[in-house]
């Protein structure tokens, strides 16, 4: 794949991709978030390195997480791990000027990439925060919407108590080489966990 409408294609295609989302895919150029270097490959089904031990995920998994969290306009949505900002353009392309992305990255230096990837977009409706993720951001909760993109060996307690009632959470969960990622949903005030697909992401980092 060499252009962002191919890609577009392909993730329709292979249903990763609701047309809502996919429309907003189309919006945000996947080369503009990957490093200079990598930009032949932006278009490609891969995961990407961008730097301090952390990548940029596959557009397919960004899609399919992102079709899991089931955003609406106007919605307020936690992300942990920044990273270079793609999957947090694309939550803010559908949470519209109504809604609100925060953003929560351990690498001082991704945050400042990531704000700038993203301000360059066009988008003013992400709030980026340097902190520890696994202690998601209390000050703005409790959260619609909480998306993790960094493996967990648990869900952490502090992201669950942070998620609203009705709300739900997107998370790959397991060891250093495999995860499952997780919809978890909070009715009543108990989680239900879905097993969706085996997945591979960097580790989370934090104190829990």
């Amino acid at each position: 794949m060499n252009s962002n409408q191919e890609l577009v294609n392909y993730l329709l295609g292979t249903g990763y991709a609701s047309e809502k989302i996919a429309k907003a895919v189309m919006k945000i150029d996947r080369a503009d978030f990957v490093p200079e270097q990598l930009k032949q490959n932006a278009y490609i089904d891969s995961p990407l390195p961008i730097g301090h031990g952390q990548t940029i995920s596959a557009p397919g998994v960004v899609t399919f997480m992102t079709r899991l969290l089931d955003v609406q306009e106007g919605m307020t949505v936690l992300e942990v791990g920044a990273g270079s900002g793609y999957q947090a353009a694309v939550l803010a392309e559908l949470v519209g000027e109504k809604g609100k992305v925060i953003t929560i990255e351990r690498v001082a230096e991704l945050v400042e990439r990531a704000k700038a990837n993203c301000m360059r977009a066009g988008y003013k409706n992400i709030e980026f925060i340097h902190s520890d993720g696994t202690k998601g951001h209390p000050a703005k909760a409790p959260y619609e919407r909480i998306i993790v993109t960094a493996a967990a060996r648990s869900v952490p307690k502090a992201l669950e108590e942070q998620l609203a009632e009705g709300g739900k959470l997107v998370i790959p969960v397991g060891s250093s080489y495999r995860q499952d990622l997780l919809l978890i949903q909070k009715l009543k005030g108990e989680l239900q966990v879905e097993k969706t697909m085996p997945v591979v992401f960097v580790p989370l980092i934090g104190e829990e």
